[in-house]
């Protein structure tokens, strides 16, 4: 099994990036199995089968990601100060894991499914920091577009998995919700099984005894990058929104939603790793805002003069080409600024702004469908997100990105 040689001399790793890159990757991927069997089904389950209305809807979608933010700070300071990166990682791991189980007790009940949603979110951003701060430890700086772009490529084959897993547990039982979540549950116990087993930890030698102090907003160019990925975060509207505003234009049947996020997945994972090899090469920067521009072209035609399979498509590809421009890409434009006792802090303090922006652009996109209309709600997006790469052009314009 390659995972049993990580980091024993004389092995080779794939053009030089760490085993503990691809350990962490296989991780990754299992757990996204896991997470993406639920997030597959949970909004056509929440608008069509609880009639939740948008703006319920995009509240329950913001808590999805935003309302963890301090656990992500608590996440990245005590990975930092207790130098324990891979302990931290693993118990968010298994947060998320239990959090499965949990959805059976919920039933119907919003207000139970939102507890577990907070307690599955919880365990992501308590674990994510860690996570990346381990891949940035692991690798060169002159190759982490690389390594976060293999890292997220193999994320991207469980995100592409697991809404076609999630159909297959279906099918088998009998259309059964709680047979998707004790499989979901089995999964993502395994990737922590991985976890413990196979990723090695990269403390660094704790020779100075002063306490940690969170003093990273005092450095301009980590201020600047916290900043644009704040505002980024906060015109960037959920996933959910994207894929049943194409359901119901184009009155896709129910069984053939997930497939929806199954195409997304697919182009991510089949373009994360090349573009971030490119964005080594090119820029890091030039790279995230082509992303965030196909992402613009994305809420565009969402009600343009496209329609029908050619309209499905497209969304589909670019949704995908945006994915694989700016996850990982963002976390390599910011590693090398970000002091390497501080890394995990830095990192999690970068996607906490983003994710409490998100929040809000989760709860602003869902009032502004239900009061206004999902057409005005979308374009108002895409002028929005127009705004903020000229913003982030100019805030990072200035330094250095690759």
């Amino acid at each position: 099994m390659y995972l049993s040689t990580i980091d024993k001399p004389g092995t080779a790793n794939w053009k030089g990036l760490s085993g503990n890159v691809f350990a962490l990757g296989t991780v990754s991927l299992i757990t996204d199995v896991s997470s993406e069997m639920v997030a597959a089904i949970l909004p056509l389950y929440l608008v069509i089968g609880l009639q939740l209305s948008p703006a319920a809807y995009g509240l329950i979608d913001g808590v999805y990601t935003g309302a963890t933010t301090l656990l992500r700070l608590a996440g990245g300071y005590l990975a930092d100060r207790t130098n324990r990166r891979k302990a931290v990682a693993g118990f968010g791991y298994g947060i998320s894991a239990v959090a499965k189980l949990g959805l059976l007790a919920a039933g119907t009940s919003t207000a139970l499914l939102g507890l577990v949603i907070t307690a599955d979110r919880a365990g992501k951003g308590l674990r994510t920091a860690p996570r990346d701060a381990l891949i940035t430890l692991s690798t060169p700086s002159g190759d982490l577009g690389r390594a976060f772009g293999v890292h997220r490529a193999m994320d991207g084959i469980g995100a592409f998995a697991g809404p076609l897993v999630a159909m297959a547990v279906l099918a088998a039982s009998a259309q059964s919700f709680d047979a998707v979540f004790v499989v979901s549950f089995c999964i993502a116990a395994f990737g922590v099984l991985v976890l413990a087993l196979y990723v090695k930890d990269r403390p660094e030698p704790l020779e100075r005894k002063d306490p940690i102090k969170l003093a990273l907003l005092k450095d301009p160019a980590v201020r600047k990058i916290v900043l644009a990925a704040s505002l980024l975060g906060l015109v960037t509207i959920g996933d959910g929104f994207v894929y049943l505003l194409l359901q119901k234009r184009e009155g896709l049947a129910f069984g053939w939603f997930p497939l929806l996020a199954v195409g997304t997945s697919l182009v991510y994972l089949l373009l994360a790793a090349p573009l971030g090899a490119l964005a080594d090469r090119v820029g890091r920067l030039k790279v995230m805002l082509c992303g965030y521009g196909a992402l613009t072209v994305v809420y565009l035609l969402l009600f343009g003069p496209l329609g029908g399979w050619p309209l499905m498509l497209l969304v589909v590809l670019l949704y995908g080409v945006f994915y694989a421009c700016t996850d990982g890409v963002l976390m390599a434009l910011a590693g090398p600024v970000l002091p390497e006792r501080l890394r995990t802090t830095g990192i999690a303090l970068i996607q906490s702004g983003q994710a409490l922006a998100y929040l809000g652009s989760s709860v602003l996109f869902g009032l502004a469908w239900q009061f206004w209309s999902p057409e005005a709600a979308t374009r108002t997006a895409a002028v929005a997100v127009v705004l903020a790469l000229i913003t982030t052009a100019a805030l990072l314009g200035r330094r250095r990105t690759s």
